[in-house]
């Protein structure tokens, strides 16, 4: 047995070297679907048939949530949507799919009472690993958006007694680990609040950084501001000089996340303003009034799917912010700032050098997943984020 062990071993250092002899470890790919995209009409409707599985290297369903401390679906037909979302793996074998738990509605309250006793979270990790299993998913994803300073320990425990557990569940069932992973703040002063980097580090198989909403309809005072910038702005005085990708990524390196586990996000959609004085001022940190109408198809204030900036930029003014390598468009008294095929490449870029897992993208449902409204083929933000991330590799 010990022999075959240790050549079990040397295979498995003779495949890493190779796969280091071929440019360095395969890079991930992470994508969000959103099980409400369902409802939205005409061209943007979207459920997990509308996905070309060969896009993207892991694929996260949101969201389920939690009920009497079980794991529960949150949609009338996830059952149908999990199965169909799983059966994306036929069609590209090597594709992996989590589920994710939480989201910005769901916030912190969500997670109580579950997270608040060593029993409740028991019950709700021996409820997880059999859901997962399942219905064909090979991990959980954690989508605390975002634990409080006294929520700190509990979400501490919470990712580590899954860990332990996954570890357990896959010596003893023979299967292949199942993968966990957390979706995780960008800003500064919430990354202090909530996280304890180290241990974190050790229990994930990666995070999800959510290096996006830096700025939105809620800043104050109410100024505009791009969703995404990748670097700090001329206009960024004091703690926005914290809202960028750049001082993101740094700051969880530096506090101790190794790079590989860092999947850097980015958006297919951009955050809008009603701009106060139009006429007068209309670049990034002039007045608005409040958040920009809604788009036709995601219906919500202050933000557009990709393919709706793309129904926007007909007739408006575009205008790069030059030390932030994004853009931004104006009409009339409408301000969205958003990313573009120029801006996600040169992001992917950005993560190569650095060292980092991956990119993460918030959602495959808001890119231009038909094609018909940016006139750059289906899916044209995901396609220059894979193009870029596989270039100069050999893999």
């Amino acid at each position: 047995l010990g022999v075959a062990i240790m050549g079990q071993k040397f295979l498995w250092w003779g495949f890493l070297a190779l796969m280091l002899l071929q440019g360095g470890s395969a890079y991930k790919l992470v994508c969000y679907f959103t099980n409400w995209a369902q409802y939205r009409a005409g061209l943007g409707y979207f459920i997990p048939d509308s996905i070309d599985p060969q896009l993207c290297t892991h694929l996260i369903f949101s969201f389920a949530t939690i009920s009497k401390n079980k794991i529960t679906p949150e949609e009338w037909n996830d059952i149908t949507l999990y199965h169909n979302f799983n059966d994306l793996k036929k069609r590209n074998p090597s594709l992996k799919t989590l589920l994710s738990i939480g989201g910005s509605k769901f916030g912190s309250k969500g997670f109580h009472p579950m997270v608040e006793s060593p029993e409740s979270r028991s019950a709700f990790i021996s409820s997880v690993i059999p859901f997962l299993r399942n219905y064909g998913f090979d991990g959980l994803d954690i989508d605390w958006i975002y634990p409080e300073l006294n929520e700190k320990p509990f979400f501490a425990s919470l990712i580590h007694e899954l860990a332990v557990a996954f570890q357990k569940e896959a010596e003893n069932s023979r299967k292949e680990k199942l993968l966990l992973s957390a979706g995780v703040a960008a800003g500064r002063q919430i990354i202090d609040n909530s996280y304890e980097i180290k241990d974190l580090a050790s229990d994930v198989d990666f995070i999800n950084l959510l290096t996006f909403d830096f700025h939105g309809s809620w800043d104050n005072p109410l100024v505009t501001g791009h969703n995404s910038p990748l670097k700090k702005g001329n206009q960024d005085q004091r703690n926005s000089g914290y809202y960028n990708v750049e001082y993101a990524v740094n700051y969880w390196k530096k506090r101790g996340m190794p790079v590989e586990k860092i999947i850097m996000g980015i958006p297919m959609y951009g955050r809008s303003f009603t701009l106060s004085t139009p006429a007068s001022n209309s670049g990034v940190g002039a007045p608005a009034s409040g958040a920009g109408t809604p788009g036709q198809f995601t219906a919500e204030e202050g933000f557009l799917a990709y393919y709706e900036v793309c129904q926007f930029l007909e007739g408006a003014t575009v205008k790069k912010i030059p030390e932030q390598l994004v853009s931004y468009a104006v009409k009339g008294n409408q301000w969205v700032g958003f990313d573009d095929v120029e801006s996600v490449k040169t992001k992917v870029q950005y993560l190569k050098k650095l060292g980092l897992g991956g990119a993460m993208i918030w959602a495959i449902d808001l890119d231009d997943h038909t094609g018909k409204f940016c006139k750059q083929g289906a899916f044209p933000l995901l396609q220059a984020i894979k193009t870029t991330l596989n270039s100069g590799k050999t893999v």
